[in-house]
């Protein structure tokens, strides 16, 4: 199998985990699912050239916002994983390891925090929630599982493909 192919499916299904913990984490801790529509009205307004909102959720919708976000949410994670292999190489795509994967999974949790979270109007981590600290340790949470995503992954797609 390709490197390419293999961080293809190491993403989509990273980011499938973290998905699967999103639904989770609804019934037995009460967190609605994240809202990728918000990310996608997010992102289409930077093509407008508005990269900041005071509050994403009242700045106008677009039309197809949440394809944009869901599209975007599974290019990142795709993402994520091309740098997992581009730092640690061929050979953690031959025999994937936890710990680089956790690495990963939970440095990710700089986009939301340092980007995603003040560009759209919560301030950085966070910050100008109702809740910050709760919602910091929500996003470790969830990258965390995300990097657990990546290890599980790659160690299904790599024991599939020596079968």
């Amino acid at each position: 199998m390709s490197n390419l192919l293999f961080i293809l499916f190491t993403g989509i299904g990273a980011t499938a985990v973290m998905d699967l913990w999103g639904i989770v984490r609804k019934p037995l801790l009460g967190i609605p699912l994240p809202n990728y529509g918000m990310v996608g009205r997010w992102l289409a307004h930077m093509t407008h050239g508005q990269f900041r909102h005071d509050s994403i959720a009242i700045s106008s919708s677009i039309r197809g916002e949440h394809i944009i976000g869901w599209t975007a949410h599974y290019l990142t994670g795709i993402g994520f994983a091309a740098l997992l292999i581009g730092i640690w190489g061929e050979s953690w795509v031959h025999n994937p390891t936890i710990s680089p994967a956790l690495a990963v999974g939970i440095g990710t949790v700089a986009a939301p925090f340092l980007l995603m979270q003040p560009g759209m109007g919560a301030g950085i981590a966070a910050s100008r929630t109702q809740h910050p600290a709760s919602a910091r340790l929500q996003s470790l949470i969830t990258h965390a599982v995300f990097g657990l995503g990546l290890y599980a992954s790659g160690r299904a797609i790599q024991l599939f493909y020596s079968i």
